[in-house]
C-alpha cells in the first residue's frame, strides 16, 4: 500500500478560490482598491491575519510577497507591511527640473541642503565637466521632497572657478539648482545625458529617504549643460524606487 501524506489544509488548492495565500492576497488587494487601506497605512500583522483565516503565518507572508510584487505594498522589517502610494511620474527630457515636473502634477516640491564643501575633483568627474584633473569642485548634497515626503537624495558637482560662492547662492536659492544658476546669469540649461541603474539602498540612503534598509532604489547620473552644450553640472541622485518612476521624453523641451 502506498503511503500518502496529506498536505496542510492551507496549502490545498481550491479550484474556485485558488490557494489560501492567493485568497488572502486578493482580499487585501480588493480592500486596498476600495480605500479601506490608504497609502501609508500598515496592514494587519501576519500573525493576526493567520489567526483570522485559520492558516499558518508563512501563508500570509506569501500573500504579502505577492502584493509587493504587484506594487501594492512595501514589506519592511520593523515597519510591517504598508500600502504603497502610486509612484510619481518624473519626466526626463531635454530640460529637467524637479520643481517644474512636480508642479505640473500639483505636487509641492522642496529641497533641503545636507552639506556643501569644496574639494579636489576626481579624474572622471573633471573629465565629464570638461575640467583639468584636480580642479576644485563644489560637492553639494541635498534631499528632494514631494509634499514633504523624501523622494531622492543627490550629490551635485560644479566648478568652483565658474561658480564662486556657490554654497551661499545655493542656500539663498532654497536648495534649488535652477534658481542658484540664475545668480550667475544662467537662465537656461539642457540635459546632456541621463544614465539610470538600480541597486539596494545603503543605511544612510534608507534613513534619509525613510525606506527600509536594502530597499530598491534608482540611481540617476546626469550631466547638464549650457545651451551651447558646455557641461556645467554633474549630479548623481538616488530615488526611492517605491515612490518614483522615470518617464523618458527624449523630444520634450
Amino acid at each position: 500500500m502506498t503511503d500518502v501524506t496529506e498536505a496542510p489544509a492551507d496549502a490545498v488548492t481550491d479550484r474556485d478560490s485558488g490557494t489560501a495565500w492567493r485568497r488572502i492576497a486578493d482580499g487585501l488587494a480588493q480592500a486596498i482598491a476600495r480605500g479601506e487601506y490608504q497609502p501609508g497605512d500598515t496592514l494587519p500583522a501576519s500573525v493576526a491575519l493567520a489567526e483570522q483565516h485559520g492558516v499558518h503565518r508563512h501563508t500570509v507572508r506569501q500573500a504579502f510577497r505577492h502584493l509587493a510584487e504587484q506594487g501594492l505594498v512595501t514589506v519592511s522589517r520593523g515597519r510591517g507591511t504598508q500600502v504603497t502610494a502610486p509612484r510619481v511620474p518624473y519626466p526626463i527630457g531635454r530640460r529637467v527640473s524637479m520643481r517644474a515636473n512636480f508642479g505640473k502634477l500639483g505636487i509641492e516640491a522642496s529641497s533641503r541642503t545636507l552639506s556643501t564643501v569644496a574639494v579636489e575633483g576626481e579624474a572622471e568627474t573633471c573629465r565629464v565637466l570638461g575640467l583639468t584633473v584636480g580642479s576644485r569642485l563644489w560637492r553639494v548634497e541635498g534631499l528632494s521632497l514631494a509634499d514633504g515626503v523624501p523622494m531622492g537624495t543627490g550629490t551635485h558637482w560644479l566648478s568652483v572657478e565658474r561658480f564662486p560662492e556657490f554654497d551661499r547662492a545655493f542656500r539663498e536659492a532654497g536648495a534649488s539648482i535652477t534658481a542658484a544658476f540664475k545668480a550667475y546669469g544662467i537662465t537656461d540649461y539642457v540635459r546632456l545625458s541621463t544614465r539610470l541603474t538600480a541597486r539596494l539602498a545603503d543605511e544612510r540612503e534608507a534613513e534619509l529617504l525613510g525606506i527600509a534598509p536594502e530597499a530598491a532604489v534608482m540611481v540617476s547620473t546626469a550631466v547638464d549643460a549650457l545651451p551651447d552644450l558646455t557641461p556645467i553640472h554633474l549630479v548623481s541622485s538616488v530615488f526611492a524606487g517605491e515612490r518614483m518612476e522615470m518617464v523618458i521624453e527624449p523630444f520634450k523641451e
